[in-house]
């Protein structure tokens, strides 16, 4: 089993870095930087609760002048984060608000060797028209990792990040920034377009809808970022979704798929465990559209009701009828996302929206 994300940060890890730090701060107190980082609960702490208490030792231990301890991060330069995930930045977002263009330069050079997706948000929050400006001089950058961070770090729904509410109710100052990006050459940028337009659509989706049908046929690349940018209305069964990529009519679905069927191979497992879930289904369809299969997942929650989740299996055109046997192995095990519940679990196999087949799985 891999070992736990948050074990990045590690005695070896903090050593290293104190060594570092003493290096260019002839001044610093390491041996009380380590103390203080590994003092209390560590063990019980998750990933980013590390990270932050870390930032905090490093206010401790660093000089009480934040230029100068920035000074000091900026000298250790990218290398030194190497490993830290996005430690150097943190540190900004702690302690760096009051100087404004110092932090969000050191900013944007700190995401060419992590990201500052995360730290920009509370800048974002404090003065979101100015930062807008400063995320659209990004979006023109050469390097390609800060033209992502203009587009990641608005995002009004970044995992494990903090919501932007007012990009929430007001997406246009996010959709004007997209704009510059939907060409961009680096894939890597276009993920993150494509993932702030399905955060988008959650609160505006007839908005995303709109967007993009005004962006599809522009470039094969635009095409791709509205695609998986819209994988969430797809989710929702939008009937215009459907129509926008070319899916087969999801009323006649049921007619162009016959001897369609789902099984699991156990029938009772206990939280953590995996099953492997067999399915089939005849395509009579020929005609050249999209028939995107997934299933779905009826999660028991802790108060005894149910809430679905999809899990997509097939997205593609059909050219000819066509028999599909496939197996995919699901795991019940608990996420940072989702905890799993004791109960009777449905498994529900759909193409295009319209139910097909149904399985149950009781989870102990």
């Amino acid at each position: 089993m891999a070992e736990p994300l948050k074990d990045m940060y590690n005695q070896e890890v903090i050593q290293t870095l104190a060594e570092k730090i003493k290096s260019v701060d002839h001044q610093f107190n390491d041996t009380l930087f380590i103390e203080t980082v590994f003092e209390g609960e560590w063990e019980e702490l998750a990933l980013k609760q590390r990270m932050r208490k870390i930032t905090l030792a490093l206010g401790q231990t660093l000089p009480n002048d934040y230029l100068s301890a920035l000074h000091i991060l900026l000298t250790l330069g990218n290398d030194a984060q190497k490993g830290l995930f996005v430690l150097f930045s943190d540190f900004i977002e702690v302690y760096g608000q009051d100087h404004w263009e110092e932090s969000v330069a050191a900013l944007g050079y700190f995401t060419k060797g992590s990201t500052s997706e995360f730290a920009v948000r509370p800048f974002l929050k404090k003065d979101p028209e100015r930062m807008m400006k400063q995320m659209h001089k990004w979006a023109r950058d050469e390097d390609e990792h800060v033209r992502r961070l203009a587009s990641e770090g608005c995002r009004p729904r970044l995992p494990w990040g903090e919501a932007l509410t007012e990009f929430k109710k007001n997406p246009e100052p996010v959709i004007d920034l997209l704009e510059n990006l939907k060409k961009d050459p680096s894939k890597y940028v276009r993920k993150s377009v494509a993932n702030n337009l399905n955060d988008l659509s959650k609160d505006h989706p007839y908005k995303v809808l709109q967007i993009a049908n005004e962006w599809q046929g522009q470039h094969d690349d635009t095409d791709w970022i509205i695609r998986h940018g819209c994988r969430g209305l797809l989710k929702l069964e939008l009937p215009e979704a459907y129509a926008l990529f070319g899916y087969v009519n999801s009323k006649e679905t049921p007619q162009a798929i016959t001897d369609a069927n789902i099984k699991s191979s156990a029938t009772s497992i206990r939280i953590g465990d995996s099953v492997d879930l067999h399915w089939n289904a005849k395509v009579e369809e020929s005609s050249g559209k999209r028939i995107r299969f997934e299933y779905a997942i009826d999660f028991v929650k802790a108060n005894g009701k149910s809430s679905r989740k999809k899990f997509l299996l097939i997205d593609r055109k059909i050219f000819q009828k066509e028999t599909l046997q496939r197996i995919r192995t699901h795991r019940f095990a608990d996420l940072s996302t989702r905890k799993h519940y004791a109960g009777l679990h449905t498994v529900t196999l759909l193409a295009n929206g319209v139910e097909l087949a149904s399985a149950t799985i009781e989870l102990s």
